[in-house]
């Protein structure tokens, strides 16, 4: 019998994290009787006087938030990470590490509605969410070796508030994920002499596979290693090591992009669509002035939908213990994906 991937069991190698994923296309036929999830399409006011995110409304901490136009920033009032406080003693036990961890974690808003999304707003208005994303990684970047631009949407992702926002968690130390990636990234540069992430582009936009979405700045893909069973992925097609790097082309360009890539997963499960989002870059803070050029910048979608939008991927027992495994395959969740239209359902 010869190998077919979209109905044999096989290993997919992620090269950014160095490790396996399983990848099990025949148990897309079993039957599901897991739990079902309450399908996200939530009727959210304009404005709400209990939502803190809200202009004008008064937060849990007493601060005010002010009455904002367009996109506003702020401290988190319950941050994970402060900018003071003790060192911790250092141990000489291999067994019990203890480490420095400092930093700040801001919250920005997109818009002051709240019954908005990305693509409710014009290419304008979503370019002025990617300069303040720039503008706080350039702020925050001065002074930390980490700066983590993250959004969860939806309550099936984390989020409580229904407000268009994301999250900045800025650290003094360099998180696994960063750590991992720029250790594979650096040995694959060595070795080839080009960024892997650039070289991976090529390959996608030969193969056309994987590919959801393109336009002249960017490609957006169904990874080749996804975990997720609709994870994608948004890279340059021309190499930038940061997000500070972007001209006002790609700005523009990521703008639709991004437009694109919600209509689409919403579209899919005519819901709205949970995710969780973020962009990774080359480190900042005391690695502003290393040569870096082995990073390409990227963003990741991480979205836990399975079947429809009541069923979701869990991450338990095998994936727990042993390694990631996902029963649709890579190509066909791009295939999925790719053929939504580009504009979200009304």
């Amino acid at each position: 019998m010869a190998f077919n991937r979209d109905e044999h069991q096989h290993l997919r190698y992620n090269p950014l994290k160095a490790e396996w994923i399983l990848v099990s296309p025949h148990r897309s036929l079993r039957p599901w009787s897991g739990q079902v999830e309450t399908p996200s399409v939530e009727i959210v006011p304009q404005f709400d006087p209990t939502n803190p995110l809200c202009p004008g409304v008064t937060r849990a901490s007493g601060k005010v938030t002010p009455n904002y136009e367009s996109t506003y920033v702020f401290t988190n009032d319950f941050p994970a990470l402060l900018e003071e406080g003790p060192e911790p003693e250092e141990s000489s036990d291999p067994l019990f590490q203890t480490n420095s961890a400092k930093g700040t974690c801001r919250v920005i808003c997109y818009h002051p509605h709240s019954n908005v999304y990305l693509t409710d707003l014009s290419v304008k208005e979503v370019v002025a969410v990617i300069e303040e994303w720039i503008n706080q990684l350039s702020d925050l970047g001065n002074k930390y070796n980490w700066v983590q631009i993250f959004e969860n949407r939806g309550a099936m992702m984390g989020c409580s508030n229904p407000h268009p926002h994301c999250q900045i968690w800025a650290s003094t130390f360099l998180p696994n994920e960063a750590r991992i990636k720029d250790v594979n990234l650096r040995e694959y540069y060595e070795k080839y002499k080009r960024p892997m992430l650039m070289d991976y582009v090529e390959r996608e936009l030969e193969k056309k596979e994987r590919i959801v979405y393109q336009n002249d700045e960017w490609l957006v893909v169904v990874p080749y290693w996804a975990v997720w069973p609709f994870e994608t992925m948004v890279l340059p097609k021309r190499q930038m090591v940061r997000f500070s790097e972007a001209d006002a082309k790609q700005k523009e360009a990521l703008a639709v992009t991004l437009q694109v890539v919600v209509a689409k997963y919403d579209n899919l499960f005519k819901c709205n669509f949970p995710y969780s989002m973020g962009w990774h870059g080359a480190p900042t803070g005391e690695h502003l002035n290393e040569c870096s050029p082995h990073w390409t910048f990227h963003g990741m979608y991480f979205p836990p939908l399975l079947r429809s939008a009541t069923i979701k991927k869990f991450m338990v027992g095998y994936e727990l213990l042993a390694q990631a495994q996902r029963d649709l395959t890579a190509e066909k969740a791009a295939a999925l994906l790719r053929d939504q239209p580009e504009k979200r359902f009304a």
